[in-house]
């Protein structure tokens, strides 16, 4: 994780005015990952009413499953939480994890215990319900809601802040910490174009706002499969 938040620094300090470009997701790997900085990604980004949302249900995401390797005890969060680690916990019986330590962007918090951690997804489950996914598969739903194929759908932060945020959007709930926010905006659009989900009015028109004052930060995304 460390190498990653130095990667997303040093995004964010880029003064492009415009960017895309295709180019191999993974060493040997042939998926594109597409690059765009955050106005740009933005302006692609289908703007929509949220829909259905009077039918959203959690149970229709489901997690936390068996996460990427199967043959340990480690669940999803248990997996996202042993790879954002700073201080890499020691991983006993069932998973359990014993030391550590984490940094919550949301607000430049150190948390060393586990259980003082939630794992958010970037863009709730409901919202993602209302932009798109009321119209996916079981299977689909649950990749989504267990997605460790991108570093920034599940993201360790504090609990205060994650329930804070609830099933917010932008518009309503942006992290309290100045340092987070074109991270958060960055991370917000490209976890929408990963996963072909839609924007509302006011949700496009904060992140238009965001993205002009961060013209120089990149969106990375590859596609969902």
């Amino acid at each position: 994780m460390i190498t990653y938040l130095t990667r997303a620094a040093a995004a964010a300090t880029l003064t492009l005015a415009s960017l895309s470009v295709t180019a191999p997701a993974h060493a040997g790997g042939d998926a594109p990952v597409d690059l765009l900085t955050l106005p740009a990604a933005v302006a692609t980004l289908p703007v929509a009413e949220e829909a259905q949302n009077d039918t959203y249900d959690r149970a229709r995401f489901r997690h936390w499953n068996r996460g990427l390797n199967l043959t340990d005890s480690c669940n999803t969060r248990s997996e996202v939480l042993v790879s954002e680690a700073v201080e890499a916990p020691e991983i006993g019986a069932n998973c359990s994890l014993t030391g550590g330590a984490w940094w919550s962007y949301y607000d430049e918090t150190e948390v060393r215990s586990a259980p003082g951690l939630d794992i958010d997804h970037l863009v709730p489950l409901k919202e993602a319900w209302g932009s798109g996914a009321w119209e996916w598969t079981a299977e689909r739903r649950e990749a989504y809601a267990n997605d460790q194929g991108s570093p920034v759908s599940l993201i360790a932060v504090t609990a205060r802040s994650n329930r804070a945020k609830a099933d917010k959007d932008p518009a309503q709930w942006m992290p309290p910490a100045a340092s987070a926010q074109c991270r958060y905006a960055t991370e917000w659009t490209a976890t929408k174009l990963r996963w072909g989900l839609s924007v509302d009015p006011a949700e496009a028109d904060t992140l238009q706002a965001l993205a002009a004052e961060c013209p120089g930060a990149i969106v990375d995304f590859e596609p969902a499969e």
